[in-house]
This record gives structure tokens, sequence and C-alpha cells, in this order.
């Protein structure tokens, strides 16, 4: 068994014990089963089935600050930082529930969307409430005596907010129904990125792991913010340019941008350099639900040069981060490594 495999076998490991604490407040709550029995069908459902990548950052991020592999932490430690990488999990659970219902998307994670799973229907709605008040519910459990405590309610609810605006600004800007290019910018697109995935996705599974190695100055979250913001819009922006240029086979998926009438990076990119000619086709073929004219789009970004665009944007930005963590100030215990470590996972990226 790889040590990434281990890795997530043990994070995985925590989760149980972390529902049975849910199904005890239930239970003092005096719950009927069969309503207790839901939520906890629906926690094992939308919570520990993708990638896990953003609770297991918590755990990486704290071994680089507190010089420690994972397998030395001790069982409370490990179980400690583990819980807040859940509470990110049950974040995204969250987010995704919601996401699913407002997008009518069709399957996640390989299943069908938790409100299309028969008799769940709008129940999804509550459901989804449910997992974000599983953070807090956690939080007071494990966390409410430590100094930094309030500090942890902070970062969760701004983070939250902050995913909802860039959750907003991407449904107002990209309408399935009524597809408008005049509503599209790159501003628009790295605002969209940055509140709704750079926040909770690279800033809060590193700030959580900060709190609690005792690495609170608000220059260091600062410092942190400053990097982290930037690479994960970079990390989007990979995303927006593999949905277009890669390969269902190298990426593990269909790329649905085009049709789903997405502000993504590679159409703001070609908005910003078409000729009056290039604008009529784009406006006459993205966003249709329709092979030919997403083939169009694809053909016309090529002709456009939209990947040499993006490779000389990758260089520049994965340049521009190297030399922001060489002046990490590490005096009060931050290290240019986590960022390091968070860099040489998605340059160059394949899925």
């Amino acid at each position: 068994m790889s040590d990434k495999v281990q890795a997530r076998e043990r994070f995985i490991g925590e989760f149980d014990g972390l529902v049975e604490d849910l199904k005890t407040i239930l239970n003092d709550y005096k719950m009927p089963q069969e309503a207790i029995d839901w939520y906890v069908r629906q926690l094992y459902y939308n919570t520990p089935g993708g990638k896990l990548n953003r609770g297991l950052s918590v755990i990486d991020t704290y071994c680089i600050l507190t010089n420690q592999k994972v397998e030395d932490l001790d069982k409370e430690t490990y179980k400690e930082v583990a819980i807040l990488g859940w509470c990110i999990e049950l974040l995204q659970g969250f987010f995704l529930v919601s996401d699913d219902i407002m997008d009518q998307s069709k399957t996640r994670r390989g299943q069908p969307c938790w409100y299309l799973v028969e008799g769940i229907g709008n129940i999804a709605i509550n459901d989804s409430f449910m997992l974000e008040g599983a953070i807090y519910v956690l939080l007071k459990k494990y966390f409410k005596s430590e100094k930094y405590y309030v500090d942890l309610l902070e970062l969760f609810h701004d983070v939250t907010f902050q995913t909802e605006l860039g959750q907003l600004l991407d449904l107002t800007t990209a309408d399935e129904e009524v597809v408008d290019l005049a509503k599209f910018s790159l501003d628009k697109h790295s605002f969209i990125v940055i509140f709704k995935t750079a926040y909770y996705s690279f800033y809060l599974p590193v700030a959580l792991a900060m709190f609690v190695a005792g690495i609170t100055d608000s220059k260091d979250l600062k410092q942190a913010e400053d990097i982290l913001i930037p690479l994960g819009e970079y990390f989007q922006i990979q995303d927006d340019y593999l949905d277009c240029f890669g390969t269902p086979e190298q990426i593990g998926k269909i790329g649905t941008d085009i049709k789903d009438n997405k502000c993504s990076w590679i159409v703001n990119q070609a908005l910003k350099l078409a000729t009056p000619e290039q604008r009529k086709v784009l406006d006459e073929n993205y966003g249709r639900k329709d092979d030919e004219k997403e083939a169009v789009c694809k053909k016309l970004f090529n002709d456009m040069g939209i990947e040499k665009i993006y490779q000389d944007y990758e260089e520049e930005i994965v340049s521009k981060l190297r030399t922001d963590i060489s002046k990490v100030d590490e005096s009060r215990g931050l290290k240019g490594e986590v960022f390091t470590v968070f860099l040489n996972k998605i340059y160059k990226r394949s899925k």
C-alpha cells in the first residue's frame, strides 16, 4: 500500500467516529431514529466519496509546520487535525449538494446527485444545511477550550460567505438558459474562481493547520493568503484549460464548459482577442447543448492560439509564485515548503 493510500485510509478511519458524535447529539435531542438514519445515510453519501485533497491538506500542512511525519503524529494530535480536515470536507459536501440542485446536475463522484436519489428530492436542500451545521457542532465539541476557537469559527464563516459570493456571480454571469457573452470578462472570471474555489480549497486548509500549529500572527496569515489565492486561481485556470484541451482519457471526464456556457478563462481569452467575425461565431455557437457547435468553438480556440496563451500564462504565474514563496518570512514558524508542496502538485498536472 502506497503512502498516499495509507494516508487516505487513516483519514477516512476518523470519519466513523465523527458520525457517531453527531448521532449522539441527535439522540440527546431525542430525534426519531428514522431521522437519525436519514442523516447518517446522507453524511456517508455526500462527504467521504471525493478525492479528500482539502481535508488531507490540513494534515500535510500541519506536519510541515511542526517538522513531523504523518505516521509519527500521536493519536490525539492526528485526530484533532483530521477533524478540521473533515470539517472542510463537510463544507465541500454542503457546497456540492446545493450546487448540484442549482445546476440541475445529474451525477457527482460517479453516482447520482443526492437530490436525484429516489425519495430525496428537495429534502436535499435541508440536507445540505445539515452538512454545514455539522461543522459547527464538531468545532464546539472538540475545540471550544482552545484559544483559537473563535478564529476557527470566523474562518469557516468568512470562507463560506466568500464561496457563496463567488457562486452568486457564477450563477448570474453564466446562465445556461440565456447565453449572453457580453456578461463575461476576465475580471469576473477572476472574482468567481478566487471566491468560489481558491479561498476554501487552498487558503482554508493551510490557515486551519496554522492555527493548530500556533502560527496565528496576522502577518503570517496574510503571507499565506497572498500566495494561496493566486495559486488557487492558477489551479482553476488550469482546470478550464484541461476541460477544453484535455482528452477524456487524460482528465477522467468529458469537458462540458463550452456546452454549459461557463465563464471560463478560455472563452474570456478568446473574447478578448476575437475579430468581429470570430465574435459572431462565438455568439452563435458557445453555450449550446450541441456537439457540432461545441466542435466549432474548439476549432476557433485552436485557430486563435489559446493553448499557447495558456502555456505562456502558466510559466509566468509559476515563476512569480516561486519568487513569492522564496521571500516568505519564516521567522514566526511559517514555512515556504507549505506552498511549494501545493505548487508542485499543480504544475503541469494533466488531470
